[in-house]
């Protein structure tokens, strides 16, 4: 039997742009700081006086967050902006470079942008131009990966990009400088490369996919005009690829396909489970602690929590579902797990209680919110493009726009999950609260009424099972997630019981603890 499980909005913000990318910083003493990217495509300019169309331009912006849990109702504070190109990745070295916290950006003019993090309080921390490569002209920096997700600072320190030639990108950064070498670049796919991964146990070999429906492998001390292995196990676009760095021979992968796939990486002809999560896996996250945790952004579906115990230990052909935070109007595409240790869910809201506003003040607050809202949208007529799409999409006063927050004392609708089901057989929705100024209260999230339901069609019983596991041990992790068109950045909190260890297997994995048959 599976462990409940419980999440719980902390705060909402309004990103301006479609948020598209957003990542933790994983050094330590640096885990307060998150990270967060946005796209947005501006309309074209007037015909000009030759009578061609002007090109539409991509624009977005890089906000930097600290997270303080002792302000409960808005514990993210902005401490940065930076206008950019439109960002489609971002990720954190893993370790310092040149004692610095380092970030990755990866943007729609073609280029690998990095910045290091100065400062040496949290609240002021500042992100500062590094040093950039220019994949190409014409193209897109669709993604990237450092060669440290085991958070162990390889010789040479390694960056592997992906763009929209369809080719891969490999860099070394000299920490002494610091700079960064381009080592090699060639093709890989025969359209866009919408995601490329290093094998964190093995950093010579790296992984990719595209937007021909293949996935493959590389050794990149070899030619790389032949990959190691090409897997057409999924039907459509292969974007997202994570290795455990957890388990050395554990690879996740998904698809616009709307599958969640799992490898044993000694045979890639055959996957060990398949998932199906209703949605294109835009991005994987494996949980920081908890080897067998998988988080997905799932495009239309929301964001989905799977627990993958049964596939790597048991060989069952699927992972579980354990929570499902669905979105309205929008699509899930960034999402990570912070490093940070909450508190119990229980104490902090007694802690909450003793120094919170009134509700009045706080519904006073969300009114004027929506009023600002109301005048910004009015006669709205926006041209959208997703980064996944080959098309534009158009929003003006007669279509239906983006989802609008809510106001505080309808608070935010959110699944909350008690007892795990198969991916059918969940239906959550999560609407989200708050306005411009990012405050949303987490003290009126509860849970929706449409939630897990037992194959049968019976509804999981809440109360009891909650009450049954507040005393016992639980795995508590933060998460940031954000979307496309509703251009929100949500911050909530993920909460799962851990039953004793006779009831089922163990849940934390130190390093070298492996399933039997991963090793």
């Amino acid at each position: 039997m599976a462990a409940p499980c419980r999440t719980r909005t902390l705060q909402v913000v309004d990103t301006e742009f479609s948020a598209d990318a957003v990542e933790w910083c994983p050094v330590e003493g640096w885990h307060s700081i998150l990270a967060c990217g946005t796209y947005h495509l501006r309309p074209p300019a007037a015909t000009d006086s030759r009578g061609s169309n002007g090109a539409c331009d991509r624009t977005g912006r890089l906000y930097l967050y600290h997270y303080n849990e002792e302000q409960p109702y808005i514990p993210l504070t902005e401490i940065q902006r930076i206008d950019t190109a439109a960002i489609l990745d971002i990720k954190w070295c893993h370790v310092p470079v040149a004692e610095h916290p380092m970030v990755g950006i990866a943007n729609s003019t073609g280029a690998v942008e990095f910045c290091h993090l100065t400062g040496s309080e949290k609240n002021s921390c500042m992100l500062e131009p590094c040093f950039r490569v220019d994949l190409g002209a014409q193209r897109l920096a669709l993604s990237l990966d450092w060669s440290t997700g085991r958070e162990q600072c390889g010789c040479p320190l390694r960056v592997i990009s992906s763009d929209s030639e369809g080719k891969l990108n490999l860099f070394s950064i000299d920490e002494s400088a610091p700079s960064v070498h381009v080592l090699n670049q060639w093709e890989a796919h025969k359209f866009e490369a919408w995601i490329a991964a290093f094998n964190y146990w093995d950093t010579d070999v790296v992984y990719s996919g595209g937007d021909d429906s293949l996935l493959k492998g590389w050794d990149t001390r070899r030619s790389p005009e032949t990959p190691v292995f090409t897997s057409r196990r999924h039907s459509m676009g292969v974007c997202s690829i994570q290795c455990s760095p957890h388990r050395e021979n554990l690879l996740a992968t998904g698809s616009y396909d709307e599958h969640v796939l799992l490898w044993d990486t000694r045979n890639m002809k055959q996957p060990l489970a398949d998932t199906h999560v209703e949605g294109g896996v835009w991005r994987l996250k494996w949980h920081p602690t908890c080897d067998f945790v998988l988080l997905a952004a799932c495009m239309q579906s929301g964001f989905k929590i799977l627990d993958c115990r049964g596939s790597m230990a048991e060989n069952t052909e699927e992972c579980i579902i354990l929570s499902s935070y669905v979105l309205h109007n929008s699509l899930a595409y960034g999402a990570d797990w912070s490093r940070l240790c909450p508190r119990d869910s229980l104490a902090a809201t007694q802690d909450s209680a003793a120094v919170c506003q009134s509700a009045e003040e706080l519904v006073g607050r969300s009114e004027e919110g929506d009023e600002r809202l109301n005048l910004q949208v009015q006669n709205l007529k926006i041209i959208y493009e997703s980064p996944t799409a080959t098309f534009d999409v158009i929003l003006d006063e007669e279509s239906e726009g983006p989802a609008l927050p809510l106001r505080a004392e309808e608070g935010p609708k959110l699944s909350g999950d008690p007892a795990p089901v198969r991916g059918s057989e969940l239906e959550g929705s999560s609407d989200v609260a708050g306005g411009p100024d990012g405050g949303g209260d987490p003290g009126s999230a509860r849970s929706s009424d449409s939630g897990a339901k037992r194959p049968g069609g019976m509804a999981l019983a809440r109360s009891g099972d909650s009450a049954r596991s507040l005393d016992s041990p639980k795995e508590m992790s933060i998460v940031a997630t954000c979307s496309f068109y509703d251009n929100i950045l949500h911050v909530w909190k993920w909460e799962m019981s851990l039953v004793t260890p006779s009831e089922m297997p163990s849940t934390r994995s130190p390093s070298g603890r492996t399933a039997e048959g991963l090793h």
